[in-house]
């Protein structure tokens, strides 16, 4: 496993005769990223993975200065996972200029949903992956679910700008009990994990609930967050599969974002709605 932390570096290690597939991480690798990197494997010839907290897409205020940083042990997974090349630069080598002025801006998309709550954050996003893209020159980018509306972006991205880049989507990986993997879990005491874990409860039953029609999906998922007092939820809401209002009938998706403690949580999940 190479790893390389400048673009001449990056240049020498990628090689120029092999199909590459890129997974774009902020480190603090956990199972999720795993299952990325396993699925990037059966995309390509080799799997780069990148490693860099990108200031960004942090609001003043956000959690970018305590934003877990473990790159020992990320290269670690990394090298047990049978990756190619990693990419870790520091903030000079994708910002040599400082913040960029110019940026990729996201559409009306995002300025919803999560742009809503963090204004700028998706401009941040789509700026390094168009860096990124453009740096590993990779074929195609694997992406988890957990992230939807940055999925959507990103694929809307790669379309609009003509990258080549196929984006390639992988189910939101969860622990035994429900919670779907995050690096700022870490952040989450005892009794703030049991709390968040209503997040999955929501839309398990809001998903259940989907044969009786939309609102019905909404009542079930609000109720199930209404029980846990501690739980402060930015949003709960149900859109078509692309993030367009919510069908009357057929599949939608299920977003919430709640905030336990001082930890930020998002998660979603697909719902079959039916005719009320």
């Amino acid at each position: 496993m190479i790893v390389a932390t400048t673009v001449a570096e990056l240049r020498d290690a990628r090689g120029a005769d092999r199909v590459t597939a890129l997974v774009p991480t902020m480190g603090a690798l956990h199972a999720g990223h795993r299952r990325l990197i396993d699925v990037a494997h059966g995309t390509a010839d080799q799997t780069a993975v990148s490693i860099f907290v990108n200031p960004l897409q942090f609001a003043a205020g956000e959690d970018l200065d305590r934003y877990p940083r473990t790159m020992d042990a990320d290269l670690e997974v990394c090298a047990s996972a049978g990756v190619a090349v990693v990419f870790a630069p520091g903030g000079d080598t994708m910002y040599p200029s400082g913040e960029p002025i110019v940026t990729v801006d996201p559409g009306p998309l995002g300025s919803e949903l999560e742009g809503a709550v963090r204004p700028g954050h998706f401009r941040g996003v789509l700026t390094v992956v168009a860096k990124l893209f453009a740096l590993v020159r990779p074929a195609s980018a694997v992406f988890g679910e957990k992230d939807y509306q940055q999925l959507a972006l990103i694929r809307q991205m790669a379309a609009d700008l003509s990258t080549g880049v196929e984006v390639v989507s992988v189910e939101t990986v969860r622990d035994s009990d429900g919670l779907a993997l995050s690096s700022r879990n870490r952040y989450l005491a005892p009794n703030e994990r049991a709390t968040a874990l209503a997040l999955n409860g929501a839309l398990r039953a809001g998903r259940q609930a989907g044969a009786e029609g939309a609102a019905a999906v909404l009542s079930a998922a609000k109720s199930v967050l209404a029980s846990e007092s501690e739980l402060s939820v930015d949003y709960l809401e149900l859109r078509a599969a692309d993030l367009s209002p919510a069908p009357a009938a057929g599949g939608a998706r299920l977003l919430v974002a709640a905030r336990v403690g001082g930890t930020r949580l998002i998660d979603n999940l697909s719902v079959e709605i039916g005719e009320p």
